[in-house]
């Protein structure tokens, strides 16, 4: 059996702005970065085979963060990245809600109609998220993966494995930065075991 453990990365610059970031990037802010310290420290017990991250920089640098001083291959997969967002890339919320708000409403609350210019559609997304477990599946029999990625692509990867539609993408739980979801996978499917879990960021102090 292979165990995933699934997180998106520490909260960025642009995060904090309210910006949307798909194929863009910003840098991880300072709280980021603690937190993507404090789920490194949860996971130091767990022998990690590999991890899989998405090639942005924040992910990146979470599953540096992640991994620390420990001997783990970690693979950039292109397949890993966030929703592809074209002309909203950079830009923030309100923004976004004045230049295209049909489009902007559709991606909160019917994201199974969303379409955007230059960028992708939720299915889109969520197809590419689902490679990423069959070469998984392919390459490892057993073991424990990190997979490090972004909230988009992680609820796409909720909805495949609970089989629902996009429709339902936005239903909880809500991704926070370095949540935890363990997801168990076999010849049968797939179990969920923990989902957006955040409790290593109420228990682990620092000084």
């Amino acid at each position: 059996m292979i165990t995933l453990y699934i997180t998106r990365h520490g909260e960025t610059d642009w995060n904090r702005e309210k910006r949307m970031q798909g194929w863009l990037d910003s840098n991880l802010t300072e709280n980021g970065i603690k937190n993507a310290v404090c789920l490194g420290e949860r996971l130091k017990e767990t022998e990690l085979t590999a991890i899989f991250s998405s090639p942005s920089g924040r992910t990146k640098a979470t599953a540096s963060l992640i991994r620390g001083e420990r001997d783990i291959p970690v693979i950039y997969d292109e397949n890993l990245r966030e929703i592809k967002l074209g002309q909203w890339e950079g830009k923030t919320h309100t923004s976004i809600k004045e230049l295209y708000p049909a489009e902007f409403e559709s991606f909160w609350n019917t994201p199974h109609l969303f379409n955007t210019v230059g960028g992708e559609r939720f299915e889109e997304t969520r197809a590419r998220a689902v490679q990423v477990l069959e070469r998984i599946k392919r390459e490892y029999k057993s073991g424990n993966i990190l997979i490090v990625t972004h909230s988009v692509v992680i609820k796409c990867l909720y909805s495949f494995f609970n089989n629902l539609p996009i429709e339902s993408l936005w239903e909880p739980p809500y991704i926070h930065d370095t949540s935890l979801t363990i997801v168990e996978m076999d010849e049968s499917g797939f179990k969920l075991v923990l989902e957006g879990d955040i409790t290593h960021l109420e228990s682990v102090n620092f000084i």
